[in-house]
């Protein structure tokens, strides 16, 4: 297991190297390939040309045009562009019937405090193709509270590996982080993956590499961070999985938040469960 790990390890670091190559030609071209096999459009994004980034992991954090991605008015909307992973209800703190999520929510955080106060509460796993926008944004205007840093693997995250790894994103590197809004508190998880050279966020910057070897509890309730809905709060340097997990009271998931659904950052994830046309009645 030992020897996987730093396989993983030295793919990811071999990986973040080659993506920050500025030599013209040939990061010209690994965009273009790339750009062509991905299908990427170019039409939302701010530079539209290879030519006009710095490397590769410039273009693949690239920024969108202002209004590409319009926010909804649901309470909590989608973080990043991506494909419904899995969502649904915790069972007390257990994710139940979820693809790559046999595994409780004190696994997953690693604070068995924190995850008691999420009992029964509500998630939703956007995971991002190669070819998706990479930049993660806020569902929810809130006040940051707190960050767990939490050291593991660097499975590759796809859809197809969480059918073979239930416990999949308990195993990977992740940052958890914590905020409070006006729907109680909510969480915003990171999951790391093979080949993402590093997790930012617009507060700490860059978190990964180097790979820590210890959990790191980092306190910002006293800072007054305040992120507002859609606002850019991190994003990966390469592709990942973005979690959110909300407190049971007074949300519900949205009747179209389904496993294998397309969705866009600022589309619906979940809403007041008094607007009952909209959401899943929890059972």
């Amino acid at each position: 297991m030992f020897k996987n790990n730093s396989i993983q390890r030295a793919s990811s670091w071999l990986f973040r190297k080659l993506t920050r190559i500025k030599t013209a030609w040939l990061k010209n071209l690994f965009i273009t390939q790339f750009a062509k096999l991905y299908k990427i459009d170019w039409q939302d994004c701010v530079r539209q040309k290879p030519q006009e980034y710095l490397s590769f992991n410039d273009f693949f954090t690239r920024e969108l045009k202002k209004g590409a991605r319009p926010i909804a008015d649901n309470a909590i909307v989608s973080p990043a562009d991506g494909r419904i992973a899995a969502a649904g209800s915790l069972s007390n703190t257990r994710f139940v019937r979820a693809k790559g999520h046999d595994f409780t929510l004190e696994a997953l955080i690693a604070d068995p405090s924190l995850a008691e106060r999420f009992r029964d509460g509500h998630f939703a796993t956007v995971y991002l193709s190669p070819r998706d926008y990479h930049r993660i944004h806020m569902p929810v205007t809130g006040k940051l509270l707190k960050t767990i840093h939490i050291p593991g693997k660097l499975y590759s995250v796809s859809m197809k590996m969480a059918d073979k790894i239930p416990t999949l994103f308990a195993e990977n590197e992740r940052l958890v982080s914590l905020f409070e809004t006006e729907y109680g508190k909510v969480m915003v998880i990171l999951v790391g993956a093979i080949n993402v050279s590093s997790i930012e966020t617009i507060w700490a910057g860059t978190i990964t590499p180097p790979y820590g070897k210890v959990l790191q509890y980092s306190d910002y309730q006293h800072e007054n961070i305040i992120i507002e809905k859609g606002q850019e709060m991190g994003r990966f340097n390469m592709g990942s999985t973005a979690i959110v997990i909300t407190e049971k009271e007074g949300l519900s998931l949205l009747t179209n938040i389904q496993e294998g659904a397309v969705i866009r950052l600022g589309e619906g994830l979940l809403d007041s469960a008094m607007n009952s046309n909209n959401v899943i009645t929890p059972e």
